[in-house]
């Protein structure tokens, strides 16, 4: 189901200035979620979760992408592909042999700071059984699990007219917050109230890119498609040559981000047509002798692949990634979070700088955010750079 939202409820920036202008994720809650209890993670331009083995950096960002899946209209069971693995530890079920987990988050913007919290049954069956939609003390949008034996939750929300609360069924298996903007008719100020906030939380999710390169896929020639970098970055060699086709300065920067974390010289990114209309992407080496015309990027390490295509995630915008932009709201009014499990897996010393670096200076204009797990060293280099966040987690 397509619970885009419009643009028309939500406030000016130039109304409210003091408030960002941008629908942004400031906070991710797991009250209850595998190994998390009872804990709140703020997350600024640039936020690395660090810690040990186990101690839950993988499952903030889980967590973080479920809620944006929802927020997008995803049902719940393909969004928890394996609901009794999100219940915490030792939580025992209830007379009814119900367990469950409970997750949620904060979406600042114009509207002011929206809380959405939502409870999830996992077992015996898959279902929201529990949903909170609250504006600073006001509770815009609550659901729950009345029957049982319905495979619905009963909403009611804020409206402030002749009928101060509206009653309504909803399916439990998608979020309630992104049905709101098809159910919701505007015509009073507490429904236009609520329609603000609900579209803010799903603009706000919904501006999500999860990045996960995988170097054994990137390494093969590929057809050329849409030129929209996938999640796995398999088809990098495509979106190259978009870049060196239609963004010209975008790829200049890349070739120049190159040549601080690939071994050798190198003079540029270039893509090479090939006769069965695929496409290689290579490092331009420049100067005479063998090897001068460039080296496949299927000869590179690891570390080097997965160094590129984070540089060119975050060096292109929503417009170059495989991501369900939300075309209703104009684009100054987006801020896209790359999520990013492992963000300096595979890299070395170097390489991690370079890309922390470079997301720090790109996140810090606003559009673009980053949230990942890293390493203890690059935490470390992380806590010294303005506008980066480490979160330490203990197992």
């Amino acid at each position: 189901m397509d619970a885009s939202p419009s643009s028309r409820h939500l406030p000016s920036s130039t109304c409210t200035s003091s408030r960002p202008s941008r629908p942004t994720v400031t906070e991710v809650r797991l009250a209850a979620f595998k190994s998390h209890r009872a804990a709140a993670y703020p997350l600024g331009p640039v936020t690395l979760f660090a810690g040990v083995s186990g101690s839950g950096k993988s499952s903030a960002l889980q967590a973080y992408e479920a809620l944006a899946r929802l927020g997008a209209g995803d049902e719940l069971g393909r969004v928890f592909a394996d609901p009794a693995g999100c219940v915490p530890e030792r939580a025992e079920p209830d007379a009814q042999g119900r367990r469950g987990f409970r997750i949620g988050c904060t979406v600042d913007g114009p509207a002011g700071p929206v809380r959405l919290d939502l409870a999830v049954q996992a077992e015996p069956e898959l279902r929201v059984v529990g949903e909170r939609l609250t504006l600073r003390d006001r509770t815009l949008l609550a659901t729950a699990l009345r029957d049982p034996g319905r495979s619905s939750v009963q909403a009611e929300w804020h409206t402030a007219g002749a009928v101060p609360v509206t009653r309504a069924p909803f399916p439990d298996d998608l979020l309630g917050t992104a049905l709101l903007p098809l159910r919701v008719a505007g015509k009073t100020e507490g429904q236009r109230q609520v329609l603000a906030a609900a579209e803010q939380v799903v603009v706000g999710l919904r501006s999500v890119f999860a990045c996960d390169p995988q170097p054994h896929r990137m390494r093969a020639p590929v057809p050329l498609g849409e030129g929209r970098l996938r999640r796995g970055c398999d088809n990098l060699a495509e979106v190259l040559h978009r870049t060196r086709t239609g963004c010209a300065r975008r790829h200049a920067r890349l070739a120049a981000v190159a040549r601080g974390g690939c071994a050798g010289p190198v003079a540029g990114l270039d893509v090479q047509e090939l006769a069965d209309g695929r496409v290689r992407a290579l490092l331009a080496r420049g100067g005479p002798g063998p090897g001068a015309s460039g080296t496949p990027l299927e000869r590179l390490g690891e570390g080097e692949l997965r160094y590129l295509a984070l540089a060119l995630v975050l060096l292109t915008g929503p417009g170059v990634l495989a991501v369900d932009q939300v075309a209703e709201v104009p684009d100054a009014l987006q801020s896209l979070t790359v999520l990013a499990d492992g963000f300096d897996r595979g890299l070395d010393p170097r390489q991690a700088g370079e890309l922390l670096g470079l997301a720090a200076e790109i996140c810090a204009g606003g559009h673009l955010r980053l949230v990942g797990t890293a390493t203890a060293a690059t935490a470390a280099r992380a806590r010294q750079l303005p506008g980066v966040a480490v979160v330490d987690l203990e197992p």
